[in-house]
């Protein structure tokens, strides 16, 4: 089993920027994919970015490329997505998704995902 937990969120004007964290714990969470997936009011839920387990391989999707990274921390089990230059059609719910396999998360079947931190951009 794994735990995630997403942090960081909340209330920012556009231009601005948020880091989101994703603590992960159990059994070796830092042998697991992960990555960010975010779910707008009346929207489905989009991937954002996901990376391999030991960071040597990452995907960002075009809409944030250039203004979002990804990275992670496996001392701490802890998964990053750096969002800079917020616009309001980044408001949305984000959400940590983990699995085994770096392309089940990209394919948004994750086994495990965390609860979700909002964030909302002010125009």
């Amino acid at each position: 089993q794994v735990q995630l937990v997403e942090s960081g969120g909340g209330l920012v004007q556009a231009g601005g920027s948020l880091r989101l964290s994703c603590a992960a714990s159990g059994r070796a969470a830092s042998s697991y994919a992960m990555g960010w997936f975010r779910q707008a009011p009346g929207k489905q839920r989009e991937l954002i970015a996901v990376i391999s387990s030991l960071g040597g391989r990452t995907l960002i999707v075009d809409s944030v490329k250039g203004r979002f990274t990804i990275s992670r921390d496996n001392g701490k089990n802890t998964v990053f997505l750096q969002m800079n230059s917020l616009k309001p059609e980044d408001t949305a719910a984000y959400y940590c998704a983990a699995d085994r396999i770096f392309a089940t998360v990209v394919n948004g079947r994750g086994e495990y995902w965390g609860q979700g931190t909002q964030v909302t951009i002010s125009s």
